[in-house]
């Protein structure tokens, strides 16, 4: 995944169009978190250093083609321009003469060029139909193509893929790149031992992300709901406990794989068990198999898992994880996910961390600066450890 990079390109009197992910959570037009936002910045400003004007594009919330002010941009480009310091022109259209002529503003902003903001790239159906005209309508806003928008990699939309193929030499941006380092390593090339601890609710949800490193992973530890899953197949008590059925024999058929390679598939011991998923549930502690679980179901890893998998990635050279070991959400609950974070924090090896619980564990336990990645690509992330190719990916062109 040796992609060219922004730092490849020559950029000065340049039109840079810029795919982010500014897909930022909205409370009646107030943004509650831009950590998105702030994830740009690295590449907007090198684009800006470097004499670029700056075309930003995203898409925001599931609008389905139609224009809906409760998705617009519009809050977004307004604390850009705090975080940047400058101003940001928005566009109140994607393409067309809004788009156009906002462009044009922005390039007479500064002697640096200047930064505009498109609106919703989903307001318009062509976005994720990976339509040919509205491609074409996107590409002619420009001269330079970047993909900063990792999150987005794994959908063949307009922005995404199919523009790719109307500028020369479409690039990755900084957050892009370094993604595609901190994963590709981990996938293709991993120092050893190589750790995964995967959580979360279903199987079904990681399949192909279990299947896909049971072949090259040295430890494999599992939490979350998802381990019921595999405690049925083997027989084991599991109360009410969320259990997948349908995915019984994929959990045995990972069991008997990891045997045959010699791949430690790690299991909770101890668990919090209650009756109900609420915050003010009596919880007790139960060693895993104990039948007196009876009408209750697992939420938590308990103290012993903790220790055990903590143990298990003391001397890795890499981990990834991704995925809660309990209900994280409620505070009793969360000391599993939490004990884990501190955990791969410790660890000297390269550490990367993904998916919107296993991330709040590390801010919460005041770690996140002791990972070595944490990567804010969602399925994307998914995606790539289950052994996919990314369409945003693969349209990047590749470094000779």
């Amino acid at each position: 995944m040796n992609k060219l990079s922004i730092r490849d390109l020559d950029l000065q009197d340049q039109r840079v169009f810029v795919r982010v992910d500014f897909n930022v959570p909205l409370e009646h037009g107030v943004i509650t978190d831009d950590t998105r936002i702030r994830a740009a910045l690295p590449t907007i400003h090198y684009a800006l250093d470097h004499g670029a004007t700056v075309v930003l594009a995203s898409h925001l919330g599931r609008p389905k083609g139609t224009r809906k002010l409760e998705y617009s941009l519009k809050p977004v480009a307004a604390r850009l321009e705090e975080l940047l310091g400058r101003p940001v022109v928005f566009a109140e259209d994607c393409i067309g003469a809004p788009a156009e002529t906002a462009v044009a503003d922005a390039r007479r902003s500064g002697s640096h060029g200047g930064v505009v903001l498109l609106e919703n790239l989903r307001f318009h159906a062509g976005e994720e139909q990976n339509d040919a005209a509205f491609a074409d309508a996107l590409a002619s806003l420009a001269d330079r193509y970047v993909n900063d928008a990792f999150g987005t990699a794994h959908r063949a939309h307009a922005s995404v893929e199919a523009i790719t193929r109307r500028i020369p030499k479409p690039a990755a941006g900084l957050l892009m790149q370094k993604e595609l380092q901190y994963l590709g390593r981990a996938i293709q090339s991993p120092e050893r031992p190589f750790v995964a601890i995967l959580g979360g609710a279903k199987v079904s949800d990681k399949l192909n992300v279990i299947e896909n490193l049971v072949e090259r992973v040295d430890r494999l530890l599992i939490g979350g709901a998802m381990a019921y899953t595999f405690f049925k197949s083997r027989g084991v008590p599991v109360g009410r406990s969320l259990v997948e059925d349908s995915k019984l024999p994929a959990a045995l058929a990972i069991s008997t794989r990891a045997a045959e390679r010699g791949v430690t598939l790690a299991l909770p011991e101890d668990h919090l068990v209650a009756g109900k998923v609420a915050a003010d549930e009596a919880a007790s502690l139960l060693a895993v198999g104990d039948p007196a679980i009876g009408e209750r179901m697992g939420l938590d890893i308990g103290p012993a898992t903790v220790e055990r998998y903590a143990g298990l990635v003391a001397d890795a050279g890499t981990v990834v994880w991704n995925g809660p070991m309990g209900v994280f959400e409620i505070p009793q609950f969360a000391g599993g996910t939490t004990g884990v974070a501190r955990a791969v924090a410790a660890v000297s090896g390269t550490t990367i961390v993904g998916g919107g619980d296993s991330i709040a564990a590390v801010m919460q336990a005041g770690v996140a600066d002791r990972i070595s990645h944490i990567s804010t690509g969602g399925g994307a992330s998914l995606e790539l450890l289950g052994g996919r190719t990314l369409p945003g990916v693969e349209a990047l062109t590749d470094k000779s």
